[in-house]
């Protein structure tokens, strides 16, 4: 399986909170998510918590023993919290998390995961490309947000209400009922997202992260047969690079949104028989 990859920070200067690697026959992509200005809650910060979290995840998933992904995940979150439980407030609400994607091939078939809002595109042989994210947070976040709807911005009220809108939607947070995230409970891996598909019916598969996923919606750049079509003719950092220029584009305007990391991955040439297939081509572009 060929990787072809791409992250970039949201902006310069800061650090990149998303992560993206590959070992032989699969590929990881998290996207970071926590409080700044929270190192009394723990001093490593969301970026070494990712890396730390997709580094154990490469490291299970370089076995090629077929484990269940969400086993693996799991293990991945257990021996995480282990690193900094000592140290850090990991149960605290504020503390590291990250969403997780990944993809495995594996005795003919292609698994894969999802934790929280990224994305997973499969380029189907027949037919259009398949899009598919956990959305249970953005459910959530919506439903939580709902109180604000009318209330004039930059006024007390709508700093009241915000504020309790956050503290909602925190407490949805890795709940029945609510959204599941990589944070500090082995248990949320059984949440996630699950499938497998023969390789024989995809021409390859893409991952992104909310950040870069900002070239459909809600730029509506293009739609994800064209993301595709982007991926095969120009490279993940394409993706990037027009999220960019749309953020430059809109910036200080109605429709401005704070850039965000973005990070995407490409796998092609699936392997065919029934092993993993093949040593890792392609390193990431810091894009």
């Amino acid at each position: 399986m060929r990787v072809s990859m791409a992250t970039g920070a949201g902006r310069a200067g800061q650090p990149n909170e998303d992560f993206v690697g590959a070992v032989p026959g699969a590929a990881v992509l998290l996207d970071g998510a926590g409080i700044p200005g929270t190192e009394s809650i723990c001093s490593h910060g969301v970026a070494w918590y990712t890396h730390r979290l997709g580094g154990a995840l490469l490291g299970l998933l370089s076995r090629d023993d077929g484990r269940d992904l969400a086993a693996i995940l799991a293990t991945a979150i257990g021996e995480t919290a282990a690193d900094h439980r000592g140290t850090c407030d990991i149960t605290n609400p504020s503390s590291p998390q990250a969403t997780v994607a990944i993809v495995r091939a594996h005795r003919g078939r292609l698994d894969h995961l999802l934790l929280a809002d990224s994305f997973l595109v499969l380029d189907q042989v027949r037919g259009g490309p398949q899009v598919i994210t956990d959305e249970r947070e953005v459910t959530a976040r919506r439903t939580c947000s709902a109180p604000l709807d009318g209330v004039p911005g930059g006024t007390p009220e709508y700093d009241r209400i915000r504020d309790s809108c956050v503290e909602a939607l925190r407490a949805r947070r890795n709940q029945p009922g609510g959204y599941w995230i990589a944070k500090d409970d082995p248990h949320a891996a059984e949440e996630a997202v699950t499938g497998s598909r023969p390789l024989h019916d995809l021409g390859g598969v893409a991952l992104l992260s909310n950040g870069a996923s900002r070239i459909v919606s809600p730029y509506g750049l293009t739609d994800w047969p064209g993301v595709l079509g982007l991926l095969g003719a120009y490279g993940p950092a394409e993706i990037i690079r027009r999220v960019r220029q749309a953020e430059a584009r809109t910036c200080g305007g109605p429709d401005a949104r704070v850039p965000d990391d973005a990070t995407v991955a490409h796998c092609t040439h699936l392997p065919r028989s029934a092993g993993a297939g093949g040593p890792p081509t392609g390193h990431p572009d810091r894009g």
